[in-house]
């Protein structure tokens, strides 16, 4: 990443990692899709590791991770590209002003690493249901882009049982 204060702000940092999501604009209309992926793959990748292990302990990003997950339904991918972001943010402010990562509960008082373990474990974990739920990904009813073909979209010809019986007749 180099030299943090090249960065006029905390968004050009995230920018630069490609963990913004990605913008669909036209006219009147306009949509957010997912990261856009521009920029720095091993720092994304980096970050996303560190995010995963983070959430586990930072009891602020738990509470984020556990509202993404039971509140809004995302998926476990995407919830971790939120907090991914989210802990970016914080370590370049960290590095920039010169201070050490501090955890903190959510009401900004600073905790140990044994009480913001416990803290996350009581108020943050989600169930394994809903884990289970949203880590698997149901299987696409549509075409994509791999296969043009469709699901339920009747075959261009006879049937090979058709095609052998009207041969023989």
């Amino acid at each position: 990443m180099g030299d943090p204060a090249r960065f006029r702000s905390l968004a050009g940092v995230r920018s630069f990692s490609g963990l913004v999501p990605s913008l669909d604009a036209s006219g009147l209309m306009g949509r957010h899709g997912g990261p856009t992926k521009r920029g720095d793959a091993c720092l994304r990748e980096a970050i996303f590791i560190a995010a995963d292990h983070a959430r586990r302990i930072d009891p602020t990003l738990a509470a984020r991770y556990h509202r993404l997950m039971v509140s809004s339904g995302k998926h476990h991918n995407s919830a971790l590209c939120h907090v991914a972001s989210s802990l970016l943010t914080r370590i370049v402010a960290c590095w920039r002003e010169g201070k050490p990562y501090a955890l903190r509960d959510v009401d900004g008082r600073s905790v140990s690493l044994a009480e913001a373990k416990r803290i996350v474990a009581e108020r943050y974990t989600v169930p394994s249901e809903l884990r289970r739920a949203r880590l698997t990904t149901g299987q696409r009813r549509w075409t994509g882009r791999r296969s043009q073909e469709s699901q339920s979209a009747p075959s261009a010809g006879p049937s090979a049982g058709h095609a052998t019986a009207a041969a023989r007749g």
